[in-house]
């Protein structure tokens, strides 16, 4: 029986990866915000906790969440359109919240424990680990070993994925000090929320 992913293969989960875990979505959106607020040493947190978090998803899904989703869509529907909703009052909340306000919402999904619960409400989230236990999960002898091996490459290749996110966002830190530039990152922030969610809920030809 096959337990481990074979070098073709483990490459090609590697670029899933990095693909996946490097383009624009909620969690890279909030993750940019997290390096704006406290910049790229205070951000590291966030960094780590969305890491941790869609691989723990993706250990869950591969481990049996991921087979009883796709024999029934509807959960997963429910669970896409579950996160959309979530996510798109909390870019209405951040397009509308005084900076005080702003300051207090975003700590409850900063910080390491906050980007890794947030990673389990996140759309795309879901969809990646979905589409990793589709293709790269054979379904045959040795799931926990191979389980935990996608997981520890997830791991591997997101880390460096994601940190341009919270590096772009530290570097607009100290642009952000009137009221009239913090108008302006909260708009564009809720913005990119919005739009990060349209681009994993609605079908593409």
């Amino acid at each position: 029986m096959e337990v481990s992913l074979s070098p073709a293969q483990a490459i090609a989960f590697m670029a899933f990866v990095a693909v996946a875990a490097g383009t624009p979505g909620p969690g890279n959106v909030l993750l940019a915000a997290a390096g704006a607020r406290g910049g790229l040493r205070q951000g590291l947190p966030s960094l780590f906790g969305q890491v941790a978090g869609m691989s723990t998803l993706l250990l869950a899904v591969t481990l049996g969440i991921g087979g009883l989703l796709l024999d029934r869509p509807w959960l997963l529907e429910t669970l896409k359109w579950g996160g959309a909703v979530l996510l798109c009052w909390m870019a209405w909340s951040i397009a509308t919240a005084t900076r005080a306000e702003g300051e207090a919402d975003a700590a409850a999904w900063s910080g390491f424990l906050g980007m890794a619960a947030f990673q389990w409400a996140n759309p795309k989230g879901w969809l990646i680990s979905v589409a990793a236990n589709a293709t790269f999960l054979d379904g045959h002898g040795g799931i926990l070993s191979r389980s935990l091996t996608l997981t520890a490459l997830f791991m591997l290749i997101a880390l460096p994925s994601c940190l341009p996110w919270l590096a772009f966002g530290a570097a607009l830190q100290h642009s952000l000090r009137t009221p009239r530039t913090w108008l302006v990152y909260r708009c564009m922030t809720a913005g990119l929320l919005v739009a990060s969610v349209a681009l994993f809920i609605w079908p593409h030809d």
